[in-house]
């Protein structure tokens, strides 16, 4: 608890053990009014001076109907109708129930506070001569060098010089696994470096950094507030004055009818009690605000309570390929010697050939090699544009290259229809066989589309790449369908078509992660970002960032957003039906204060109860 919850709590024990005292005290000994009066004012007053302060407060200011207004004059009534101990009753049961609701908003405030906690203090900022100072994080500048140390917090996006050791990423991705990290690796800020010191080359201004960005999109999630969120504020706008007019009448037009006022009075003052919001008030932000906590938990920022609404209406998801499915890092995936060549010596010959070249399929070669080549073995490289590259390599002529690069050095070789992108190999003047370099598929791709299959979700690839890649994809992936060969333009116009196509009350969801995807990001009813290895356009343009690129949290994320919606219906549908049911007990004179008590208190309490499961999220199997 916090030191004012304790206060708090404090006053609730002290006011009790006065309530029960002087409750005892007045069954052995008989006083006059004014004398129990004044013993129950002790309690009273005790709990609720601050009730009585606010409500005096909202009154001089113009707000009048509110909880405050309804609970002092609820409880001044019963006093004056000398029903001392409901009235103190009430108000300390009133004060339990706020508490309780304090306590439960503070919990899930938590799961955010804890991700608040990547903010990092400090900066060891090296000079020249290899002393560090530690400096405020928003004063280093993009290409200087910052020391990290074991234990400390990474505090600005950067590319390691020199050191290596594993980062802890749980406060972002929700992973306990550790990250291994080496020279030449790029580093986010935000995670804990476990061992080794590592220095780092700073990429990005603090304010643009990975560690900012996500504080950004946390603090300002509370802003977009759900349809519900909306509905409920507008709701207890209306209602409260309509209840304090009802029982006001309620008090008033049956007395001038019958002539007794004590019981009409005592009706409305249990209206009164009974009306009070709070359960639908406190609960519904409540439970959006604890879906937002518990999906930051795992690793699934949402940044407003409105995408999570959204997002548990999607019907239809729409994915990128490369990077959100796929790895979206070229490697090498096959090696088809011909006769007389080994694998070694077609992979070796076509990475020597290629090492003066910084396209990604160069580089895939030479981290395939199994041998690191002499820039001294290398000479004579010539580029055919378009086709490939021939060099000299430790006296002997390779080719390595496409199709068309064997056809124009009028050399025989074995064609292949292989999926990907296919490097043919030639040395001495002889084909030596092909290398076959493809993107691979994330390892929990498979399972993700099967676990939205099951959630009833319509699936659907769009990507850039060729129909034959796209079609090998579609072949191990259970989607619905695919559209290859699109231009960033021509992926808005199928998610143009899709928008078209779905239901009036579902919502379609895309999934990226590359500066191409910024646009269907954008125009898709909900943006889901790949967020760790994603753009940051991408990032800006998404409702909803993965900070692991795992797509199974795609799945997890659509469980939050659901279960999110069922416990907010749950809530409305009880507290309102509980309400007007013993609203109209009251009304009737049917039940007394202490059923207005449990209208209140109670069903606040239980539907507080309810809200707080979102904070119990379970990771799904996989």
């Amino acid at each position: 608890m916090t030191k004012k919850q304790k206060k708090m709590l404090r006053r609730i024990i002290v006011s009790l053990v006065l309530l029960v005292a002087v409750t005892l005290l007045l069954e052995f000994v008989a006083l006059p009014w004014p004398f129990q009066l004044g013993l129950y004012l002790i309690p009273y007053l005790v709990i609720g001076w601050d009730i009585l302060k606010k409500a005096a407060l909202g009154i001089k200011n113009g707000q009048v109907f509110d909880e405050n207004f309804l609970m002092t004059v609820a409880t001044i009534g019963a006093l004056c109708m000398q029903e001392y101990a409901e009235g103190a009753a009430v108000m300390l049961f009133y004060q339990i129930g706020e508490l309780f609701q304090s306590y439960a908003v503070g919990k899930s405030r938590k799961s955010i506070s804890a991700l608040m906690d990547i903010r990092p203090d400090y900066a060891n900022l090296l000079d020249e001569s290899g002393k560090f100072e530690a400096v405020d994080p928003e004063l280093v500048q993009v290409g200087q060098k910052i020391l990290v140390q074991p234990g400390e917090k990474i505090p600005l996006d950067g590319l390691v010089l020199d050191g290596s050791g594993t980062l802890n990423t749980s406060a972002l991705t929700g992973e306990s696994l550790p990250r291994p990290v080496a020279k030449g690796d790029t580093v986010i800020s935000g995670c804990i470096n476990n061992e080794g010191v590592l220095t780092i080359q700073v990429t990005k201004p603090f304010a643009q950094s990975t560690v900012a960005k996500i504080l950004d999109l946390v603090e300002n999630s509370s802003v977009k507030k759900a349809k519900a969120e909306h509905f409920i504020t507008k709701f207890a706008r209306y209602y409260t004055p309509v209840v304090c007019y009802a029982a006001l009448a309620l008090a008033f037009i049956p007395s001038f009818i019958t002539g007794d006022w004590a019981v009409w009075i005592s009706r409305a003052l249990t209206f009164l009690v009974i009306s009070c919001p709070c359960a639908l008030v406190i609960s519904i932000p409540l439970t959006f605000f604890s879906g937002i906590g518990g999906a930051s938990r795992c690793g699934i920022l949402v940044k407003g309570g409105n995408y999570l609404e959204a997002l548990a209406q999607t019907q239809t998801l729409v994915f990128d390929k490369t990077g959100t499915l796929t790895q979206g890092v070229f490697q090498v995936s096959h090696i088809e010697p011909a006769p007389g060549f080994t694998a070694e010596d077609v992979l070796n010959a076509a990475a020597a050939a290629e090492s003066y070249s910084h396209h990604p399929i160069a580089k895939s070669l030479a981290k395939a090699a199994s041998q690191s080549v002499s820039p001294a073995s290398v000479q004579e490289v010539q580029e055919h544009a378009g086709k490939g590259v021939c060099a000299l390599v430790d006296g002997k002529q390779v080719a390595a290259g496409n199709a068309s690069l064997m056809d124009s050095l009028g050399l025989t070789f074995q064609q292949t229809d292989a999926v990907g992108t296919v490097v043919y190999v030639a040395i001495g003047g002889v084909f030596a066989g092909w290398i076959l370099i493809s993107d691979t598929l994330k390892p929990t791709a498979k399972t993700a589309l099967e676990q939205l299959k099951r959630q009833g979700i319509r699936t659907v690839m769009l990507t850039g790449d060729s129909q034959k890649v796209a079609q090998s994809v579609a072949q191990e992936l259970p989607l619905d369908e695919y559209h290859a060969e699109l231009l960033p333009a021509d992926k808005v116009s199928w998610v143009e078509k899709l928008l078209a196509q779905k239901k009036p009350s579902s919502t379609l969801a895309f999934v990226g992660d590359g500066i191409n995807d910024a646009p269907v990001l954008s125009r898709a009813d909900v943006g889901i970002a790949m967020g760790a290895m994603g753009s940051d356009a991408a990032i800006e343009a998404a409702d909803v960032v993965l900070m692991d690129d795992d797509p199974a949290k795609i799945a997890l994320s659509l469980r939050i957003a659901r279960k999110c919606r069922r416990l907010v219906f749950q809530n409305i549908t009880f507290a309102l039906g509980v309400k007007f049911i013993f609203l109209l007990l009251g009304a009737l004179g049917l039940t007394n204060m202490w059923g207005a008590v449990f209208a209140d208190v109670g069903v606040t309490v239980l539907a507080v109860l309810n809200a707080s499961r979102m904070l119990r999220i379970k990771p799904l199997m996989r």
